[in-house]
């Protein structure tokens, strides 16, 4: 497993980001101490069937990766990317999130993620940029999704938005949703990694990227996500005043009977005053999602206990097992389910 420990450091303000303090991208040796935390991470990954990459960003300064390569599939990871890039444009126009979208149900897909579709009866409703986002960021509604790229700015434009803002950072956005249900194996090539991902999440919660106004609305609506609750947050103790705000990413089968993608990634918030950025990326995994999941927590767990400096018990996974024919087959049956799994 390849390990990369780097020191994230301000740098002077430039043209792209006014007033910003971005975090640097080349892999320099940290002064601090992290060879307990990235081994145990190793240790954690190592036993699963799949790809695991990590990025942690410690109170906007250390950061740690492992396995920090661009080839982890976003799936609807990139709808962060999405909303940003939507609020920029509605920025720019001097318009607010309570512009109007007039919606035609015929021009939907009924059968992708989308319970945006199933909340709204009637062949012709509205809905404003601010609720349309709310689906994308705490449901991860498809059709939602793909509205915003049709009517307010397109995948490519996005993708060259968000470089804009992280110049270098290591991520490609080539296709929306509706692309990627027709042909799965474009998903690999909406690629992230995972200190790319961090980065974006880092800049969202620690910089100015957006009006006052929409960024809070955008941290918001992370904070109420509703998928993907078995990962990082799982790792996370209840009843502790922690606040977790992230955005998710999964689905699809590929035809090694592997779940492409199981992805994680947000801002975590503690009571006494220390934050982190943590992603956590999962690709090609070999068993069942459930599997995938618990590994995630186990490394969220990790992370935590790391930088409080205690043990909240998470039980551990076992090394999971190669999947089996019967797992495999049943998993490339039930393939063609895969568009409602992008959440």
């Amino acid at each position: 497993m390849k390990i990369n420990i780097v020191t994230a450091a301000c740098c002077m303000l430039s043209a792209v980001m006014p007033q910003s303090c971005a975090l640097t991208n080349d892999n320099k040796e940290n002064t601090g101490d992290y060879d307990g935390l990235v081994s145990r991470i190793e240790e954690i990954a190592d036993k699963a069937p799949g790809k695991f990459g990590v990025a942690v960003i410690m109170d906007n300064s250390d950061t740690i990766v492992v396995n920090n390569s661009s080839d982890y599939p976003m799936m609807s990871m990139f709808k962060l990317h999405e909303a940003i890039a939507v609020c920029h444009v509605l920025d720019e126009k001097s318009t607010g999130l309570d512009t109007v979208f007039d919606i035609a149900r015929p021009e939907l897909d009924p059968q992708t993620w989308s319970p945006m579709l199933k909340e709204h009866e009637g062949e012709n409703f509205s809905l404003t940029a601010g609720e349309l986002i709310d689906y994308i960021l705490i449901d991860s509604d498809n059709n939602a999704s793909n509205l915003l790229f049709d009517e307010i700015i397109s995948v490519p434009q996005t993708d060259a938005y968000v470089h804009s803002i992280l110049p270098g950072s290591e991520f490609s956005m080539q296709y929306k949703e509706s692309e990627m249900k027709a042909d799965i194996m474009k998903s690999y090539d909406n690629r992230t990694s995972p200190l790319a991902y961090a980065e974006l999440v880092n800049r969202l919660f620690t910089d100015s990227i957006v009006s006052a106004q929409k960024q809070a609305f955008i941290k918001r609506a992370m904070h109420d996500c509703n998928t993907g609750l078995a990962r990082i947050s799982a790792g996370l103790p209840e009843n502790k005043g922690i606040k977790f705000s992230h955005r998710t990413g999964s689905g699809c089968t590929n035809s090694r009977g592997e779940v492409i993608a199981i992805n994680d990634g947000g801002y975590v918030e503690l009571p006494s005053g220390k934050n982190y950025t943590i992603v956590v990326l999962v690709k090609d995994f070999a068993g069942p999602q459930e599997d995938a999941e618990k590994v995630m927590a186990e490394i969220s767990n990790a992370v935590y206990e790391y930088l409080v400096g205690e043990s909240e018990g998470i039980v551990e996974v076992e090394a999971a097992p190669d999947a089996d024919r019967e797992t495999l087959f049943r998993r490339r049956v039930l393939s063609y389910m895969c568009s409602l799994l992008h959440h």
